[in-house]
C-alpha cells in the first residue's frame, strides 16, 4: 500500500480524538510532542483563573476560603486525580511540588522502615531515576546516616536485600520512555520487607496507573506535565491508608494540623492523607489544575 498526503488527510479527517485538539490553546502548524515537560494550555484555563482573580479575590475576598470552596482545593482535585492513578477517595491531595512531597513520604517510609526493621538502611533506586528524586534520596541519606544505592533496572529485583529499607523509582524513565512493572516490583519488595515510593510524574495522565491494585506504599507526581495545570502547578501525593496515620511527615505546617483555625501551639497531625499538606495553598495555580483535570 502506498501511503499519499491525500490518504493521510484522509485518516486525519476519521480520527475520532481530532476535536480534542480543540481544546487547547496551540499555536498555529505546531506539532506539540512536549507535554513530558510542560502541558499546554486548556482554552478554559485563561478565563477561569481570571475569574478566580476578578471575583473570588477581588470580591469575595477572605469569604472565598469557603464561598469558592478554596480551602477544600487540595482534596477536591486529589479526588480528581486519583481516579486517573487507581487510588480510592480520600487518599490523594493535590499541594506543593514534586520534590517537597518526595522529601516528605520517603521521610515518612525511612520512619516505618526505622521503627519496623533498624537494621535495614539503604535506599534503592535506579541509576537513571530523574535527578532530583536522587539528590532528594541523597540529602536524607545524609541527614539520617543512611546509604542511597543505585543499580541498572535489570538489577533492581536482585538488589533487594536485607539492608534495603525503601525501593524509590518513577515509573516512567523520562529519558527512555521505559515503564517498570509496579505491581511485579511492588510484590518483589514487599517480600523482601521493602517499602515502595513510586514517582508518578512523568505517567500521571499518560499511561493507566493502578496504586492501590499494585499494593504500592507511597507516590508522588506531577501537575505541569499531563495533567496541563501550568508552569509550577501543584504536585501530588498519595499515601496508601495503612501508612497515612503512622508517622509525621516532616514538613508539619498548619495546614496539617488536625484543627488548624484552633492557632494551638502545639502541633497535632491531621488524620490520614490530610497530615501530608504543609503551608496555605497557590489557589490561583489551584485554579488553573482544576482546569487541566476537567479538559
Amino acid at each position: 500500500m502506498t501511503t499519499t498526503l491525500e490518504h493521510c488527510r484522509a485518516l486525519d479527517a476519521h480520527d475520532p480524538l481530532r476535536r480534542l485538539r480543540d481544546l487547547f490553546q496551540l499555536p498555529e502548524g505546531v506539532v506539540y510532542l512536549d507535554g513530558n515537560s510542560l502541558g499546554v494550555l486548556p482554552r478554559a484555563t485563561a478565563a477561569r483563573v481570571a475569574q478566580a482573580v476578578t471575583e473570588e479575590w477581588g470580591q469575595g475576598l477572605i469569604r472565598s476560603w469557603n464561598s469558592a470552596g478554596w480551602y477544600q482545593m487540595p482534596q477536591r482535585l486529589g479526588d480528581r486525580i486519583a481516579q486517573l492513578v487507581g487510588a480510592g477517595p480520600g487518599e490523594l491531595v493535590a499541594t506543593d511540588s514534586t520534590s517537597i512531597n518526595l522529601y516528605k513520604v520517603l521521610s515518612a517510609a525511612l520512619s516505618i522502615a526505622r521503627a519496623d526493621a533498624p537494621q535495614r538502611r539503604v535506599v534503592l533506586s535506579e541509576r537513571s531515576n530523574f535527578p532530583t528524586d536522587l539528590y532528594i534520596a541523597q540529602a536524607l541519606c545524609k541527614e539520617r546516616g543512611l546509604a542511597l544505592q543505585l543499580v541498572d533496572a535489570q538489577d533492581i529485583a536482585a538488589a533487594l536485600t536485607p539492608e534495603v529499607a525503601v525501593l524509590m523509582l518513577t515509573h516512567v524513565n523520562y529519558r527512555t520512555g521505559a515503564m517498570h512493572d509496579m505491581a511485579a516490583l511492588t510484590a518483589a519488595a514487599h517480600a523482601a520487607g521493602v517499602l515502595t515510593v513510586w514517582d508518578l510524574a512523568h505517567s500521571a495522565g499518560a499511561v493507566p496507573v493502578a496504586l492501590n491494585a499494585a499494593q504500592a506504599d507511597f507516590a508522588i507526581g506531577c501537575g505541569y506535565k499531563y495533567l496541563n495545570g501550568g508552569p509550577g502547578a501543584p504536585a501530588f501525593v498519595w499515601v496508601h491508608p495503612r501508612h497515612a496515620d503512622r508517622f509525621w511527615q516532616p514538613l508539619a505546617g498548619w495546614w496539617s494540623h488536625a484543627a488548624p483555625f484552633d492557632f494551638t501551639p502545639d502541633y497535632q497531625p491531621a488524620a490520614g492523607i490530610a497530615r501530608y499538606l504543609c503551608g496555605t495553598q497557590p489557589i490561583l495555580s489551584m485554579t488553573a489544575l482544576e482546569c487541566g483535570l476537567d479538559t
